[in-house]
């Protein structure tokens, strides 16, 4: 089950959570660059990363056919956690909206459950083309947010919240979409 690559870049993607959870959380220098805190920049490095493995594992999970039923479960489950980590410390700093938190979580939860009546369906829900652009706009956007979310230079943080509105504009479209495509799941 975890004997591959693709599964050991997700477990990864998983233990990275919490690290980037503390970082953020636990303010442990007033030192910045460019006006960006040290710490920022280093949530920020630790999140690329996980996000880097999300690609990784899929690529080489596709590329040398080592697809498994773990891995179709926890890689969309890492990806919601690492995700869901940084939106809740961005609230508790008052960067991230409360409401666009609710939207992007509500939709998880809606296409967790979609997915779900699926496989009882017997019917495979593959992530869909808006999906990866809702998780690829995601992590850009809380690259931003972790970085200038919190800044003093106003233009740099209005760049984050247009980030942040555009992932939860992203997420609607993801699930509207994932509604339409699987609406036959409903029909039964």
């Amino acid at each position: 089950m975890i004997n591959n690559l693709p599964n050991r870049l997700t477990i990864l993607r998983m233990i990275l959570v919490p690290v980037v959870m503390i970082i953020m959380l636990c303010h442990f220098t007033d030192a910045s660059v460019l006006g960006v805190s040290v710490q920022s920049i280093i949530a920020a490095i630790v999140f690329i990363v996980a996000s880097l493995t999300d690609w990784f594992d899929g690529y080489i999970a596709r590329r040398d056919n080592l697809v498994t039923n773990f891995g179709k479960v926890m890689d969309p489950l890492a990806d919601k956690l690492i995700v869901t980590a940084v939106m809740l410390c961005l609230m508790v700093e008052g960067v991230f909206p409360v409401w666009c938190a609710m939207i992007i979580l509500a939709r998880d939860f809606l296409i967790t459950g979609i997915r779900v009546i699926a496989v009882a369906e017997g019917i495979s829900v593959a992530a869909s083309m808006w999906g990866k652009v809702k998780t690829t706009i995601q992590m850009i956007s809380m690259v931003i947010a972790i970085l200038f979310g919190t800044s003093e230079i106003a233009f740099l943080y209005w760049i984050s919240q247009a980030s942040i509105y555009l992932s939860t504009l992203a997420t609607l479209i993801s699930g509207i979409s994932y509604i339409y495509d699987y609406r036959k799941v409903f029909e039964k």
